[in-house]
């Protein structure tokens, strides 16, 4: 004998059986109107997704996935949506993510990935900076340098994204002659993080982005020469990864994805926006 929740018809996806009322993508602070005698608001609130970086040689690494919170909240007016890290075209670590809040609950962006080869970490209720993640809405603890966790810790050069409820970035590769090809695929989760890039003057392939729990990681690009080697863009929660092109970066899917890095001065992947959605 089999069964199955799906067939009961009180199952719902949506939290104590509310509907979603709201979904708020535009980045910033803005209004929003609830109605007279909603007092208390259950909201799922995403970060924005890290940037990727660059390196003058060989690849940078990816960005860590933005936050992930999710809770009861009195009913408020005004809500701040985190914009994605832009990325650029310099050598230096990805920009971070920007933080989403509406009422008391609240999500950081995720960290940029690293002035070298390194991943940046997933985003907690606040925005990490580096391969260490922050605590967790929930209260989970921090991960550092490679390890799972609710926002999971960057990788290390040339290593696979950890995973997590906002995963890491993946870790670039800094070999600059040869076939080079980078191992640090986005880490996998609800929402996924960059893949790590590869630059060389041989055949230099980047990693994929993360695949996360709804959408897919783009992939990286493969080439001879230093003009590619970019890393796919993570996917967030609300859409997929974007490819790299060249040795430039795809940008995270939309709801906190981490972008790709890029290689040899390509311009970073940005990551993904931020969003709050409002249940009640």
């Amino acid at each position: 004998m089999s069964a199955t929740i799906y067939s009961n018809s009180s199952f719902t996806d949506t939290p104590y059986g509310l509907k979603l009322q709201q979904t708020i993508t535009a980045t910033g602070t803005t209004s929003v109107t609830i109605p007279t005698g909603i007092n208390r608001v259950y909201a799922i609130v995403i970060g924005g997704g890290g940037a990727g970086s660059t390196q003058t040689t060989g690849g940078g690494g990816g960005g860590g996935a933005g936050g992930y919170s999710a809770g009861w909240t009195w009913a408020t007016n005004t809500v701040t949506v985190g914009t994605g890290g832009t990325g650029t075209a310099v050598s230096a670590a990805g920009a971070n993510g920007g933080s989403s809040i509406y009422g008391m609950v609240m999500a950081g962006g995720g960290s940029g990935g690293l002035n070298s080869t390194g991943g940046g970490s997933g985003g907690g209720a606040t925005t990490p900076t580096g391969t260490t993640s922050t605590v967790s809405y929930t209260g989970s603890p921090t991960a550092g340098n490679g390890v799972v966790g609710y926002g999971a810790g960057g990788a290390p050069q040339n290593n696979v994204g950890t995973a997590g409820v906002s995963a890491g970035g993946g870790g670039g590769i800094p070999g600059v002659t040869g076939t080079q090809t980078s191992n640090g695929v986005g880490g996998r989760g609800l929402i996924a993080g960059g893949g790590g890039a590869a630059g060389t003057t041989g055949v230099g392939t980047g990693a994929a982005g993360g695949t996360g729990d709804f959408f897919a990681g783009g992939t990286g690009s493969s080439g001879t020469g230093t003009g590619f080697g970019g890393g796919g863009g993570g996917a967030g929660i609300s859409g997929a990864g974007a490819n790299a092109s060249a040795n430039n970066g795809g940008n995270g899917g939309d709801g906190g994805g981490g972008g790709g890095a890029a290689s040899t001065l390509g311009t970073a992947g940005s990551g993904g926006r931020g969003e709050v959605r409002l249940y009640y």
